[in-house]
């Protein structure tokens, strides 16, 4: 239900990520996908957050001008080793190569979120960080891992709701499912701010 009107609006995820629609499903809302086809180019100079911040953006206002009754959740994530960003692999030997880089070390995962309301055309923002500190990894292990779970896909090399949690020391962060890619609790309050009743 809404509080803005008088029916509830409609939820649309800016996205074609089988991740976050899993993670939205949770929440027993009925809603949509639409690929947003943002240009997901790094701009000079600009720091982790800020980029998947900008993208988060760029991604529900690409998906807004469909609609005028809606909630556009746009959502990125950028990995972070030692100040250099850690795009999708999309290779084996790219996915590899990153798992050899982070071994032993700390990598950031700046998750952004975009709840964007085309109801008064109010957006609403949060940027989730979880520090992810990965064991050392052998050649061997990191060859099994990578040849098992095929995360060609996923930022950083690893899905942590699969096997991926195995290459881990420790995990820092407050919300669990911002580091698959939708953080939930940031979701919700954002939700409620817009009128949507959870639960």
């Amino acid at each position: 239900m809404s509080d803005a009107g008088t029916h509830a609006p409609r939820i649309v995820l800016a996205s074609t990520s089988s991740y976050r629609a899993d993670l939205l499903r949770r929440l027993t809302l009925v809603f949509e996908q639409r690929a947003p086809g943002t240009d997901e180019t790094s701009k000079p100079n600009e720091k982790s957050g800020d980029r998947a911040l900008r993208l988060a953006i760029a991604k529900a206002q690409d998906v807004a001008g469909d609609f005028n009754d809606a909630l556009i959740m746009g959502s990125d994530q950028v990995a972070e080793l030692d100040g250099l960003i850690l795009d999708k692999p999309g290779s084996v030997a790219n996915a590899r190569a990153q798992l050899v880089a982070s071994s032993g070390r700390e990598v950031i995962f700046h998750t952004a979120l975009c709840l964007f309301d085309t109801r008064d055309g109010q957006r609403h923002t949060h940027v989730d960080q979880t520090r992810v500190r990965f064991r050392r990894l052998d050649d061997e292990e990191i060859t099994r891992y990578v040849d098992h779970e095929q995360p060609l896909d996923c930022a950083g090399s690893f899905k942590c709701e699969g096997l991926g949690i195995s290459l881990f020391e420790s995990i820092d962060n407050q919300d669990p499912t911002a580091l698959i890619g939708l953080p939930l609790i940031a979701l919700t309050r954002l939700l409620r701010k817009c009128g949507v009743h959870l639960p």
